[in-house]
């Protein structure tokens, strides 16, 4: 991407589009270009092609989408599939009627079968029955990837794709009952901290293992992607290693500072078993990680404190 570029962050008040904007204007990037929702309704076709014919952005990152945890997807089935469906659906069609350069398209590891083998290779998509509990989102998600591999074949497009791990970091989600496991655990034990709780209740039975990426990392990942990869074949973006949730949650624990007890609730369900994303295909550009996860659940609960305390 040249400096000058007219680059089109959507979802830029997220925790991901935030730190795609941060990297950019790290690297030098000044001509970004931003819509909150109220400013530009990425479901509204209509709406999304007025500011493609106004704004003729070179570069897109698609970085919008509703998301959630596995309450909030499972609840709102409908409005994850219809609303993730058609905010890439406008942003992809309209990137290829004006001829955006490159777009990027942001996924997720729930695209992956539920009892996939692990670690998940990017050959796995479409190989088994998703976890039930998000299936909607998964469902556009994976839509999200062929419409791109569709107007690559079709008209030539340069649209790619990335499947992030589990994110957390600045601008995270951190609603009681919406949010996902990372931020949702930063929240509950700081609420019992500074209520004097003695005890914190977990979701599940503590086993299931998770990997979980720093956004700001994954942010370094898009650009590099963006400046350097040109292929069909979507790419996984993770830092190749897992935890228990049981473990982030003693870790979480750590890190906040509370001193009580943990109790697992085995009468709510644990998701998907494992989510390990095979991370070889990136990892062989030369890409790597940089932030820890102690490291980066430190950042992201001082980012909480600021934001909520």
């Amino acid at each position: 991407m040249e400096l000058s570029a007219r680059i089109f962050v959507a979802g830029h008040r997220g925790m991901v589009g935030s730190a795609i904007c941060r990297a950019l204007e790290a690297a030098g990037y000044r001509n970004i270009l931003v819509r909150s929702s109220a400013e530009l309704d990425l479901r509204n076709q209509a709406a999304v092609e007025a500011f493609y014919a106004q704004e003729r952005p070179d570069y897109v990152f698609v970085a919008a989408a509703k998301v959630g945890g596995i309450l909030a997807n499972n609840t709102y089935r409908a409005e994850f599939l219809y609303d993730n469906l058609s905010i890439q659906n406008n942003l992809i069609h309209f990137a290829w009627k004006y001829e955006v350069k490159k777009l990027l398209f942001l996924g997720s590891s729930c695209i992956y079968p539920k009892l996939a083998p692990q670690p998940l290779k990017e050959d796995y998509l479409l190989s088994g029955p998703l976890e039930p509990t998000n299936e909607p989102y998964a469902i556009a998600k994976i839509a999200g990837i062929k419409m791109c591999e569709a107007y690559r074949d079709q008209y030539g497009c340069n649209f790619i794709s990335a499947m992030p791990t589990n994110l957390y970091g600045p601008n995270d989600n951190y609603h009681p009952e919406n949010s996902h496991v990372l931020p949702a655990l930063i929240r509950k034990f700081h609420e019992a901290k500074v209520q004097g709780t003695q005890e914190v209740e977990i979701w599940g039975d503590g086993s299931p293992l998770r990997e979980f990426l720093y956004a700001d990392d994954l942010a370094a990942a898009c650009l590099f992607l963006m400046n350097n990869y040109n292929d069909k074949q979507f790419m996984n973006v993770g830092c190749g290693e897992d935890i228990s949730i049981g473990d982030l949650a003693a870790l979480v624990k750590k890190v906040v500072g509370f001193e009580g007890s943990l109790r697992f609730d085995t009468s709510k369900p644990n998701g998907t078993p494992r989510k390990l994303m095979d991370v070889g295909r990136l990892f062989a550009t030369g890409w790597r990680p940089t932030v820890a996860l102690e490291e980066g659940i430190a950042l992201a609960y001082k980012d909480f404190l600021n934001r909520y305390s």
